[in-house]
């Protein structure tokens, strides 16, 4: 029985797969074959279709499905993008041909095969796509913004005296190389070429601080205080907005601090107003004017709580709401004050005015011996007198006025004083500050219908003295702008850039407290 068995399997198998081998259609070929019915592309019926059909209709499934939607979530944050910004596309256009041979080509059993395949349903020849993983890498990169969530860092807020820990929150951060690998697996596995969703590999990014750490930020390390009493009002307002800028700010071990991007951008879309600054030896009205007496005095105190400064200039020319050396000037991308926690703890800055006073404290975890004291010295090394520059205008003749103040030249040094139950352990260079000279800038008017007044007042011009000259105008005024008897002082604008005073006030090394030595 089943020998007889086996003889009548294997007869039927025989006819059928000469019925194949010898049915018209393949003595008969047509010059342009098609597919055989039922076979499918992945998801492409092309069946019946001619090898041009078939790989048209092929390109027509990719072009359309570049139009589908996937959305790309990492954690809560998700974006929508099309597929066709992927650059989704299909390269393997061997599954057209391999659609052509079902049926038609192998070996006699294959073929046979596919003819049972084909009567019990179909066949399905996988069609494989493919992303461009730098478009992939391109678009994260670029929706980084939107996807990504920054951690907010464990924090410190001081009240009424005291600190209160303030928490923060997890952040979210997109694995690039992972995620790219898990939209490929998508394309390439799962999609069916309609819209999606598709989970991204993210980290989560813990917040900086923890409570026992931030606990330990109690003890005043570095404290300074400048005065800004003679400022314009537009003046006041830039120094307030720029210290409530950085006032709160923590920096733990290692970070470093920029006071230029704290504050900036330094324009009117960020609070600031226009008032007096410096620029090439000359007072302009500049967005943010006062700013530079914000650095001046965080820098004193940073460099009592001997912090390790990175960043600092010193101003063109000398302000006097601090001694030379002893200031910091901001100035567009070119001059910041930059310092690092070089502390194993983290430390606080707090910065507030009050009464046109403006303080800066430094809090962290105080390591240093009680009985040691940090001051800091100033030294002025040489100094330049500019003298005075006499301009002939074209004014009536008896104008005369002073347009720029005289401003001294210095090169000075700062020196690092340390003393141990007061006796003088260490004096070290800390920087040194050279600032231009800029004249005093007497104009005079020259215009006269007279050419012999306007010669007079020329040939006292010409003499460089400037008691000649008012002597030479003052028959043709009676009120000259300026007087010998009466010279001329800083403008309002220049006195607030010059400076308003300084008051004395610093922490030193170790517990006790006292002033700068300035």
């Amino acid at each position: 029985m089943k020998r007889t068995l086996r003889i009548s399997t294997l007869l039927g198998l025989l006819s059928v797969i000469c019925a194949v081998a010898f049915s018209p259609a393949s003595v008969w070929a047509s010059e342009e074959e098609r597919i055989a019915e039922g076979v499918y592309i992945g998801s492409i019926d092309v069946g019946g279709m001619t090898e041009q059909e078939a790989a048209d209709a092929v390109n027509a499934y990719v072009e359309n499905a570049g139009e589908s939607v996937f959305i790309l979530t990492a954690g809560e944050s998700s974006v929508q993008v099309k597929a066709s910004e992927l650059a989704v596309s299909f390269t393997d256009m061997n599954v057209v041909q391999e659609a052509m041979d079902v049926g038609k080509s192998g070996n006699l059993i294959k073929r046979y095969k596919d003819k049972k395949d084909l009567e019990n349903g179909s066949v399905v020849i996988d069609m494989a796509l493919n992303v461009d993983r730098d478009a992939v890498t391109a678009l994260l990169e670029e929706k980084a913004g939107e996807l990504n969530r920054e951690a907010v860092d464990n924090g410190l807020v001081r009240e009424d005296g005291e600190f209160v820990f303030v928490s923060g929150s997890q952040g979210i951060e997109v694995n690039v190389e992972e995620s790219i690998a898990a939209i490929e697996n998508y394309i390439s596995g799962e999609w069916d070429g309609s819209d999606g969703t598709i989970e991204l590999a993210a980290e989560i990014v813990e917040p900086k601080g923890t409570k026992e750490e931030l606990s330990r930020v109690q003890d005043l390390l570095g404290s300074y205080t400048t005065n800004f009493s003679s400022s314009t009002q537009n003046r006041c307002d830039n120094i307030a907005r720029a210290t409530e800028l950085i006032n709160g700010t923590i920096l733990y071990p290692g970070d470093e601090f920029s006071v230029n991007a704290t504050i900036g951008p330094l324009d009117a879309s960020n609070g600031y107003e226009l008032a007096g600054a410096y620029e090439n030896g000359q007072t302009v009205q500049s967005y943010g004017g006062g700013v530079c007496q914000v650095s001046t005095t965080l820098y004193n105190s940073v460099i009592l709580a001997e912090l390790e400064i990175t960043e600092r200039f010193n101003h063109s020319m000398i302000v006097t709401y601090v001694k030379p050396s002893m200031d910091a000037a901001i100035a567009g991308d070119y001059k910041d004050l930059k310092f690092v926690n070089n502390l194993d703890t983290p430390i606080y800055i707090e910065g507030y005015t009050s009464g046109k006073n403006l303080y800066f404290n430094i809090y962290g975890e105080e390591t240093r011996p009680s009985n040691r004291v940090v001051t800091y010295e100033s030294e002025v090394v040489s100094q330049q007198d500019p003298g005075t520059q006499i301009v002939a205008t074209g004014d009536p003749a008896g104008y005369i006025a002073v347009t720029q103040s005289k401003h001294t030249g210095y090169v000075a040094q700062l020196w690092k004083v340390v003393t141990v139950d007061g006796v003088e352990e260490s004096r070290e260079l800390f920087n040194k500050s050279t600032y231009k000279a800029s004249p005093k800038i007497l104009s005079v008017g020259t215009a006269s219908i007279d050419p012999n007044v306007s010669a007079i007042i020329g040939a006292a011009i010409a003499t460089g003295d400037e008691a000649t000259v008012y002597a030479a105008v003052a028959p043709y005024t009676a009120a000259a702008s300026t007087t010998p008897e009466q010279p001329a002082q800083p403008s309002a604008e220049e006195q607030a850039i010059i400076g308003d005073g300084q008051i004395d006030a610093g922490t030193t090394g170790g517990t006790d407290a006292g002033n700068t030595g300035q």
